[in-house]
């Protein structure tokens, strides 16, 4: 038999063992006596053959894939979102952007209260099972940092550029309903939000929005909420700058009037033209991301399904386009998913891809009529100094001949 039919059989046999030399394989006996895979192999080399080796039993948490690296990225103050790496718009617990001010206290759920006060006829403090006793209500929506958006590099990916966005199915009690237990008084048309971090977070929130759609909220994506974003509770005002729906929540105060606190006075303000300065900017404008193909992907000439998700605070998404020559042209992109109201919506547009030099960019259009500017029109109407929050501008994606795909930074 010659050398490389040697080789042939070598390979066929090492792929039918399981490739046992290359292979990080433990086998051990189970309390049954049988053999059982008690760790995966490694990524690389042949693994085992999985129909050969009895499996790992269940487990009492379920876990990814090894081969699966899906990882947020920390900073000091904040972690963001693969956008690039997730199915559909759920976006899994562990996964979901965080953004803290100092920390992520520990709180027991068993020893919680929420104090309801101020202009009320009826000040009243409740437990988290208070909270669950009330009727509970569950919609899917988006949670946006307002200083969502990072450029600068080309070697950035969606993650980088606004992964401080998530969406989840959220569970908890509408906020109308404790404030209709309470008794709102007259004259009353702010409340005080306040948080139990160490920095006691605190945000004034007009009380229209209290009684629109802001909930208390102690599920998320069919569990108890993670730590992560406001174990046991937390407020949710859905479309909102997040720093609004402040986690952890433990006191609402109602009043006549905005409380001016730290966070909407020295903080997240934009400077705007004529040396003013815009507070309580706080819907989130419609936004959209191609997240595939994006970097550090490398596509291949032929057919490409170009995807993303499209978002806007102010209700539905209705419209997203896709350019595929740097603007020249838009196409209007298809809406296969659910279109929820206030909720992340994929969009796919098909593109044969010639092998040519490219840029491809996608802009959303939501139900009031606001369509997605580019940063030059940001620019134009707020001023080159405005600041780092509620920036949404269109996001480009230049394609080499090679396939590769880089960032292209806002000019």
């Amino acid at each position: 038999m010659s050398d490389s039919g040697n080789e042939r059989k070598i390979s066929r046999r090492k792929l039918l063992l399981g490739g046992a030399a290359t292979a990080a394989v433990v086998l051990v006996k189970s309390s049954f006596g049988k053999i059982v895979q008690t760790s995966l192999p490694e990524s690389s080399g042949v693994t085992a053959d999985p129909t050969k080796i009895l499996g790992a039993f269940p487990a009492e948490i379920g876990t990814r894939s090894s081969f699966e690296k899906l990882v947020k990225k920390p900073s000091f103050t904040s972690s963001r979102t693969p956008l690039q790496a997730l199915y559909g718009t759920i976006t899994p617990s562990d996964l979901h952007f965080e953004r803290h001010h100092a920390g992520v206290p520990l709180i027991e759920p068993d020893g919680y209260e929420l104090l309801i006060h101020g202009l009320v006829d009826k000040p009243m403090v409740f437990s988290l099972a208070d909270l669950k006793r009330f009727p509970s209500v569950t919609r899917i929506a988006f949670l946006e940092c307002s200083g969502n958006f990072r450029t600068g590099k080309m070697e950035m990916s969606p993650q980088d550029i606004c992964g401080l966005t998530s969406q989840s199915e959220w569970t908890g009690v509408m906020l109308s309903t404790l404030l209709r237990e309470v008794g709102v008084r007259s004259g009353a048309g702010w409340l005080l939000a306040e948080g139990s971090d160490a920095a006691v977070m605190t945000r004034s929130i007009p009380l229209r929005k209290a009684l629109d759609d802001a909930m208390i909220v102690y599920a998320q994506n069919g569990e108890a909420i993670r730590p992560e974003q406001g174990y046991p509770a937390r407020l949710f005002l859905p479309g909102w700058e997040g720093n609004t729906s402040i986690k952890w929540i433990r006191r609402i105060e109602v009043g006549d009037q905005a409380y001016m606190t730290r966070e909407e006075t020295s903080k997240y303000t934009e400077e705007v033209k004529g040396g003013k300065i815009r507070q309580f900017s706080f819907d989130m404008d419609a936004r959209s991301i191609i997240t595939y193909p994006a970097y550090p992907e490398r596509v291949e000439r032929g057919w490409i399904e170009i995807r993303g998700i499209a978002w806007s605070g102010r209700g539905k998404i209705v419209q997203v386009d896709v350019s595929t020559d740097a603007g020249k042209n838009w196409y209007t992109a298809s809406l296969p998913g659910l279109i929820l109201d206030k909720a992340h919506t994929q969009f796919k547009y098909l593109w044969y891809w010639d092998g040519g030099e490219t840029e491809i960019l996608s802009r959303a259009t939501d139900e009031t009529g606001y369509v997605q500017p580019t940063m030059q029109q940001l620019i134009a109407a707020r001023g080159e100094s405005m600041g780092g929050y509620h920036l949404n501008p269109v996001t480009a994606w230049y394609v080499q001949r090679d396939g590769q795909v880089f960032h292209r930074p806002e000019r």
